[in-house]
């Protein structure tokens, strides 16, 4: 059986949240400096090591699909004042974890963190490892943009401990790439992924997407076969979400151009058989990974999580947001920084932390937090496992949500036996919809979801 079921996928595609939390963002509200702090004491008392998030927004040019939080500038003098404030909140927040705790994961997101200059980046990488206990083997990972690097970046990104590189590409195809405003040829992001391998950088992955305007399966079967030929680790395969009534950088899309949902769909499939042919797993979603990667062991092991950026290694890990926009997860709480720069600049020149949105759990949102990850990250729950965890009895507390997933279980998206809930091949690709009935917060009517497929 396969992965992919044209029927059951126009069944089941609607609009829904892609659960990188639970509860999603979207229910988050004000979160004060000093509930926060309680949070992170309980947070010490666990003991757990860290990963940590830092949002670097600045890009020197809008890609039109784009709907990340990042500020469009080719100012790189702002890069110093926005630089200087990162590692004032680092020093707050060091200020209240347990220093016993070790860092096991770093992650550098954005926008455009090679932004930085190399001298801002050995700067960061500094900081970072006088402020925190950092593990020796820290995974230390950085997006990065192919366009503006060259092989003296890499090796100064590997002399500041990075050790795992993440570049998007989206379509190597030039009529695509222009019509989202993105020039990025094939040797470009090739040479910067030859470079990183004579630095011994141990994981390289590579962002495609698909429904993007004037795709078709024949220009994008090329683009496989280039990427396919760069022998990269992970990849991570996303649907292009047109809602420019949200994101205003897609109105300069041209809809018309876009690919019929019939188009869209081939594609889709094409591009799954195509990678699980060259041995990569399907890790979840749009993640897949090579059999080897430590993704497709920690989902073996039972040890993947997900979180705000995607599938994870480190499930024991408490996420630290540091940044314009960056999201933290810990213990039984979520927190959010402002996402426009001047609050984030104006909390840290008076010494507070620029926390402005979160989300303290509820013991409800404890049990179905844990329902949805582990069918999210395994594809599988153990009853059993939920019970002792919760003290419930699994079957009468979700009898509502149990009788609505009949007609899933009618199709064969899942099985539901007294000790396991199983999600079968062909409801993986639908596992969002699986989730959403889990979800007490979840309403067809919002429209600020993108759809399934």
């Amino acid at each position: 059986m396969t992965l992919f079921n044209s029927q059951l996928i126009e069944k089941y595609n609607y609009s829904g949240p892609r659960y990188t939390s639970y509860p999603t963002a979207n229910n988050f509200h004000d979160l004060s400096e000093n509930a926060y702090k309680e949070q992170i004491k309980l947070s010490n008392l666990s003991n757990k090591p860290l990963s940590l998030y830092l949002h670097i927004p600045f890009c020197d040019s809008i890609c039109y699909y784009c709907a990340c939080n990042k500020v469009i500038t080719k100012n790189r003098g702002k890069a110093l004042l926005y630089l200087n404030h990162l590692i004032k909140e680092m020093t707050l927040q060091s200020q209240l974890l347990d220093s016993k705790r070790t860092v096991k994961q770093i992650h550098l997101g954005g926008g455009t963190p090679t932004f930085l200059s190399n001298d801002q980046l050995l700067k960061l990488s500094d900081q970072l490892y006088k402020t925190f206990t950092i593990d020796k083997h820290c995974e230390n990972s950085i997006e990065i943009d192919p366009r503006g690097i060259n092989k003296q970046t890499i090796k100064i990104l590997s002399e500041a401990k990075f050790n795992r590189l993440s570049l998007g590409v989206q379509d190597f195809n030039h009529d695509v790439q222009k019509s989202i405003h993105r020039i990025q040829t094939f040797n470009q992001t090739k040479q910067v992924i030859d470079d990183a391998r004579k630095y011994d950088f141990k994981s390289i992955n590579i962002d495609l997407m698909y429904g993007l305007p004037k795709q078709t399966i024949d220009t994008f079967k090329t683009t496989l076969n280039q990427i396919i030929s760069l022998k990269v680790d992970r990849i991570s395969l996303f649907n292009y979400a047109h809602l420019p009534e949200i994101f205003k950088p897609q109105r300069r899309i041209h809809s018309e151009q876009l690919p019929p949902a019939k188009e869209k769909l081939t594609i889709l499939k094409y591009t799954i058989d195509f990678l699980l042919d060259h041995d990569y797993v399907y890790i979840g979603m749009d993640h897949f990974a090579l059999q080897g990667d430590p993704l497709s062991i920690a989902q073996r092991q039972y040890d993947l999580r997900r979180n705000f950026q995607g599938y994870s290694t480190g499930a024991q890990c408490d996420v630290i947001g540091l940044g314009c926009s960056a999201i933290g997860q810990f213990v039984d709480c979520f927190s959010q920084n402002s996402k426009d720069l001047e609050s984030y600049y104006n909390a840290l020149d008076n010494d507070k932390l620029p926390i402005t949105k979160g989300l303290i759990l509820s013991a409800d949102d404890k049990i179905r937090s844990a329902v949805i990850m582990d069918l999210m990250c395994h594809f599988e729950l153990n009853v059993a496992k939920v019970n002792t965890i919760f003290g419930i009895d699994f079957f009468n507390y979700f009898e509502k949500e149990l009788d609505q997933l009949t007609p899933m279980i009618n199709d064969g998206l899942l099985t539901i036996g007294p000790l396991t809930i199983k999600v079968m091949t062909r409801g993986k690709m639908l596992i969002r919809n699986i989730c959403m009935t889990f979800d007490t917060y979840f309403t067809q009517k919002n429209s600020q979801f993108s759809k399934i497929i």
